[in-house]
């Protein structure tokens, strides 16, 4: 099976679903990332002395540590502006994300959710068109039979003050896919690669808060118990 996660920035995969990421890959299912920017516009540059392009370069390169550490099917990173998704017209993101989702025939796709777990824009916009574009694909053949978005319980989020963290409530889970303590080294292991990012890291106590129950919630289902498998029960 197949499987893409469409996020706007370096490290949304290893802050979010690399342990399921992990697993995946570990039962031999193909797994890609789209990440929509290279993420050159974080506060971090200021402290590295770096331009918003040569930062996106450097976390490029730190992307491409991470595909090597997850073993990715195939890693795209677009180049669209970091924390200027809203500023564009989203049918132009639309096209790019359609274009890229045509060449790989997915049968899940996965990305944020509608509060973006951290509420930051891009994430918002990143799932606005996702959803869009799923929601005018997903009946012709080969196209994606699910969308899914990751997230965050209750006791995870307070374990990160750094900033705000929208948890799902009971009702919004859909899945709880379970993973082992491989798949969480894995993910530790990928956050490492993000040698920019070690203080944000650090400071918002990621890596505790990696679990082995992953959270996800589906785009226009919903079950009498949540599914323990991404993959599981897919509409036809």
């Amino acid at each position: 099976m197949k499987i893409l996660f469409i996020l706007p920035h370096p490290d949304d995969e290893s802050f979010g679903p690399a342990p399921v990421i992990d697993k995946y890959i570990k039962q031999g299912h193909q797994v890609f990332l789209l990440t929509l920017t290279k993420g050159g516009a974080t506060k971090q540059r200021h402290k590295l002395n770096l331009s918003i392009e040569k930062m996106g370069e450097v976390r490029y390169q730190e992307m491409l540590c991470v595909s090597k550490i997850l073993n990715l099917s195939d890693l795209t990173v677009l180049d669209l502006p970091d924390s200027g998704l809203k500023d564009m017209d989203p049918r132009d993101i639309e096209s790019v994300i359609k274009n890229h989702i045509s060449k790989l025939n997915p049968d899940v796709l996965v990305t944020y959710p509608v509060h973006g777990i951290s509420g930051f824009s891009d994430h918002l916009v990143c799932h606005a068109v996702v959803k869009r574009v799923f929601s005018e694909i997903r009946h012709p053949v080969n196209s994606p039979k699910r969308l899914a978005f990751f997230g965050v319980s209750e006791g995870e989020a307070k374990i990160n003050s750094y900033f705000s963290v929208k948890p799902f409530t009971g009702d919004e889970i859909d899945c709880i896919v379970s993973v082992k303590d491989k798949n969480i080294e894995a993910a530790k292991n990928a956050l490492d690669c993000y040698k920019t990012y070690t203080e944000v890291i650090e400071k918002t106590r990621i890596k505790e808060m990696l679990s082995k129950s992953a959270l996800f919630n589906f785009f226009r289902e919903s079950f009498p118990k949540p599914l323990d498998d991404l993959f599981a029960e897919l509409p036809q």
